[in-house]
């Protein structure tokens, strides 16, 4: 008898499921209403026909005036949300002239380097009327400075600012790579981002936790649960040990999970972890606020799963996942264009790629209703089991707690490498399955293009390479523009509040209002934080 076959997380799926399946379910305690805790079902009581998720189209290219036509090429074609994209060199906090930025400059996102930057990248777009998610983590205290800074010029009311700065440092550590500072250090920073912007951007998602990029570096669906909410109690502990009220902030706590192929898992995955979070922030941390309850979401098509070979087929791959995640209750998403396996997405591959979503939208009928496969035998039970074992998952990392010294579980389980090699091992299975064609992957290992055949060529989103120069050229122009005695004690200041208790946001925002720039601020920081060296391999 042939193998049953499995989900991305090894769950065993069974042919049939019935009443059986769900014994001992209390719907009333697993699943509630809509808009009440556990909220299994979903945040809001009405989901999306109260409002659709944000439609928050992910972009930035090159310089700030390039990234802007983009922008403005989306919001023209009905996005609701903007969501940048910066380069490396901004990520890791080198300006664009620094010697270890050479070559990178605007390949992978835009590239900022000063206020002057972030002005030209949001020229003609009103900063509060419309909601910005920033991909930003180790800079993330500097770049929310810029963008509050900006809006301040154009004149808009700072604490109508919505968006989201992504944040989360404990990830980068774990799958991406893009940290700076050690952990204490970069720990020091999230807290600093809680703890001002509920006093100064109130509307604003302070932090973004994400699993999307462990899920990306290989790790199963159980584990992106598991580890990314596991990170978010870690958040949630280090700003309660730095003083502030779990409600004060809490609330403002969001998530960014992957949207994978299989359809239902994904669905399955989504309502298990809010389900979860809502447990954890009112047992353990002891919330009161039903808003410090919920986990809100944005959610990203898989990146991992698009394909060179023959890429209209991720056009189908990016819709399915796409409708996982509405299906699943997301606030926004971002649905990745047909090419970006090839290259960042052309504007007709962005189109198409909001288009999903307007579709979706508007002529599937599953934002009709909420939650609508509550109820289903298989749903249910697979939500129950990626709970189950993804609470197993936490179960170890907590063994690896010494709060004595302040090293809770998953920072010592990161330290260690068990998170590491727990996602590398689940890489490295998948891998293996597709060699071995347990997994197809279509177009790739099973129904390929024959080698007599020619695929349909896709045009190429190419960033003009003079660019690095011009960009160069600005950020050194404006060195000799500014007011020098200004931007050196605005730096000064800065390196105080590094060494001593202070809040960093407040000087930091003067820095770049006086036009000091990220590298600067960056390499102050350095200077008393230090760089945080990788110890563990695995």
């Amino acid at each position: 008898m042939a193998e049953s076959p499995k989900t991305s997380s090894g769950i065993p799926v069974e042919l049939v499921y019935g009443a059986e399946s769900l014994a001992g379910f209390d719907a009333a305690t697993e699943l509630g209403e809509p808009g009440s805790f556990p909220f299994t079902r979903g945040i809001q009581p009405t989901m999306y026909r109260g409002r659709l998720w944000t439609m928050r189209q992910y972009a930035g290219m090159g310089d700030a005036e390039e990234s802007n036509r983009r922008y403005k090429f989306l919001l023209a074609n009905g996005t609701k949300g903007l969501s940048v994209a910066f380069d490396l060199p901004t990520q890791i906090g080198y300006d664009s002239d620094a010697p270890l930025a050479l070559g990178e400059v605007g390949k992978v996102g835009v590239a900022i380097d000063s206020i002057e930057d972030m002005q030209r990248l949001f020229d003609g777009i009103g900063l509060d009327t419309i909601s910005t998610s920033m991909t930003i983590n180790a800079t993330a205290s500097i770049l929310l400075a810029l963008y509050v800074a900006v809006a301040r010029r154009s004149g808009a009311e700072v604490k109508r600012l919505n968006g989201t700065v992504q944040n989360d440092i404990l990830k980068e550590y774990i799958a991406r790579g893009t940290y700076i500072y050690p952990v204490k250090h970069a720990m020091r920073l999230v807290t600093d981002v809680f703890a001002w912007a509920a006093v100064e951007v109130p509307e604003w998602n302070t932090i973004s936790i994400s699993g999307y990029h462990m899920r990306e570096a290989g790790c199963t669906a159980v584990q992106e649960v598991a580890f990314t909410l596991a990170d978010g109690m870690t958040y949630v502990q280090a700003a309660m040990d730095a003083g502030l009220d779990v409600d004060a902030f809490a609330p403002r706590l969001s998530f960014f999970f992957n949207a994978h192929n299989n359809l239902l898992e994904e669905v399955a995955k989504f309502r298990a972890a809010r389900r979860m979070w809502a447990r954890i922030m009112r047992e353990r941390f002891g919330a009161k606020n039903p808003r410090s309850w919920m986990l809100r979401f944005h959610a990203q098509t898989a990146g991992s799963t698009l394909t060179a070979q023959q890429p209209e087929n991720n056009i189908v791959r990016t819709t399915l996942q796409a409708l996982a995640a509405v299906m699943g209750g997301t606030q926004s998403l971002h649905t990745n264009g047909f090419d970006e396996a090839l290259s960042l997405p052309t504007e007709n591959a962005a189109r198409i790629a909001l288009r999903t979503q307007q579709i979706l939208a508007h002529e599937s009928g599953v934002a009709q209703t909420v939650d609508p496969l509550a109820g289903s035998y298989y749903v249910e039970s697979l939500t129950n089991e990626i709970e189950g074992r993804a609470l197993e998952y936490m179960a170890t990392i907590a063994e690896f707690d010494r709060p004595s010294d302040g090293k809770y579980g998953m920072l010592r389980a990161i330290e260690q490498g068990y998170v590491q090699m727990e996602i590398q091992n689940a890489a490295y299975a998948y891998q293996r399955a597709v060699d071995e064609k347990r997994a197809i992957v279509v177009g790739v290992n099973e129904f390929a293009v024959g080698s007599d055949a020619q695929e349909v060529a896709v045009p190429i989103q190419r960033i003009d390479e003079a660019l690095e120069g011009r960009q160069v050229e600005r950020v050194r122009a404006l060195r000799v523009r500014r007011d020098a005695g200004v931007h050196a004690e605005a730096l000064r200041r800065v390196e105080a509040a590094a060494r001593g208790g202070e809040n960093l946001m407040p000087q930091i925002l003067h820095a770049v209002e006086s036009y000091a720039t990220v590298g600067e601020i960056a390499n102050v920081l350095r200077g008393v934080f230090g760089e945080y060296r990788e110890s563990v391999t695995v």
